[in-house]
């Protein structure tokens, strides 16, 4: 076989997949024959272009194939047939009516479906990542963690959820997409933040995750352009994301924000995210996203730490507090407040949240306490800080940064 033709159909089927999948999932109601069928499409290409040469419009070929292979499989079981035939016609009835305006690409139907409330929290990132990124179930797995049979019971549970709930493969009705639109976006940050920095592992980031939701947001971006908080989510992730070359050291250590040397930061992604800020704050009350890329702005703007326009960031958290009244919001104002205000302010408004029990498991609680009780020269209290957050921290460059800063503070003083 020729590896050109095999790496060409693969690049192909990386970029055709999810809306593949979704125009076949809508078509037969079932995203066990639609993944069945598109896999099978991409083998025969396998076979087939490297013989015949890759066609003018290969996503046309695939789907092709894929809809024969699925009429064949359906011809040979009548009754999996009627079945499908029933889903399909509730999935009609409930779907809207189409209008002049309607988008032609059905991705947006399947991540909806994918993030549907009916689903369990816990499956929903998954589903997202087997059905629109195209991770198969070990690469899905590896992505949260956890044994590979667990996972495929988790999204087989998903899609039998799906089928047995009746849930349409459709877009939200406009009356339904304020209350839908949120938990479509969670699941992508969720994906793009356990990349950005991973709950647990020998790396700080898992850049194939964070790459990915990026990917998939742009795809939603394209799907709803209108959408302010699709607009924030994208620019809060290319903000944050443009700075992962310099997070890490040569042997991968973590660089804090402080240290970064910010000429190795993706300007053109920072640029691109720029762009975007002000489309999400216009037109209306900001949202948690827009405000999110707003603060993650005025840091890619800044030439350093020392000039970064503290005031300002502190009073977009005072606005992000309202929209997320979350303890992690909190902690990440205290900060802020710390440094505009010094210290012993931003340590005070941390040991006010000492009993959230959100952040008794988060490790930046107490690493941030010791950071702040170090600063203040209370040397015993900040290397009991760093105890704790060593017992919280999930990768070996979390661990290994605290363990320096606990090492330095339990060296005994040089007298003068």
């Amino acid at each position: 076989m020729d590896d050109g033709a095999a790496v060409t159909a693969e690049a192909v089927f990386r970029e055709e997949h999810g809306r593949l999948l979704a125009a076949l999932a809508r078509r037969f109601g079932d995203l066990d024959l639609a993944e069945e069928v598109a896999a099978d499409a991409i083998e025969a290409a396998l076979v087939h272009w490297p013989a015949r040469g890759v066609p003018p419009n290969p996503g046309a070929w695939l789907m092709t194939t894929a809809r024969r292979k699925a009429v064949d499989r359906l011809r040979r079981d009548k009754a999996y047939a009627a079945r499908l035939a029933l889903l399909q016609v509730e999935a009609d009835r409930a779907a809207p009516p189409a209008t002049g305006d309607e988008l032609p690409d059905e991705r947006l139907q399947l991540f909806f479906t994918c993030a549907h409330p009916a689903l369990p929290a816990e499956d929903r990132g998954a589903l997202t990542l087997r059905c629109l990124a195209g991770l198969t179930t070990p690469e899905v797995a590896r992505a949260y963690l956890v044994p590979q049979e667990t996972m495929a019971k988790r999204i087989v549970r998903a899609k039998k959820k799906i089928r047995e709930a009746r849930i349409p493969f459709r877009v939200p009705g406009p009356d339904e997409l304020p209350g839908r639109l949120p938990g479509v976006l969670q699941v992508l940050y969720s994906i793009f933040t356990e990349g950005y920095t991973a709950s647990s592992g020998p790396d700080l980031q898992r850049r194939d995750l964070a790459d990915e939701a990026i990917r998939l947001a742009r795809i939603l971006h394209r799907l709803l352009p209108a959408e302010r908080e699709v607009t924030g989510l994208l620019g809060l992730m290319l903000l944050i994301h443009a700075r992962r070359d310099a997070r890490t050291g040569p042997a991968g250590e973590l660089v804090l924000l402080d240290d970064q040397d910010r000429g190795r930061w993706d300007r053109p992604m920072i640029e691109e995210g720029l762009r975007l800020v002000p489309a999400a704050l216009a037109g209306g009350p900001p949202g948690p996203y827009g405000v999110q890329a707003a603060i993650a702005a005025l840091h890619d703007e800044a030439a350093d730490v020392a000039t970064t326009d503290w005031p300002q960031i502190v009073a977009l958290y005072d606005v992000l507090l309202t929209l997320v009244p979350s303890p992690i919001v909190r902690l990440n104002r205290a900060a802020a407040i710390a440094m505009r205000d010094g210290p012993e302010a931003g340590l005070a408004l941390l040991d006010e949240l000492a009993a959230e029990p959100r952040l008794r498991r988060h490790h930046p609680y107490p690493a941030a306490r010791a950071d702040l009780l170090q600063r203040l020269g209370r040397r015993t209290e900040a290397a009991a800080a760093y105890r704790q957050a060593l017992t919280l921290a999930g990768t070996a460059p979390e661990r290994a940064l605290i363990q320096r800063r606990l090492t330095e503070l339990e060296e005994p003083d040089e007298g003068p």
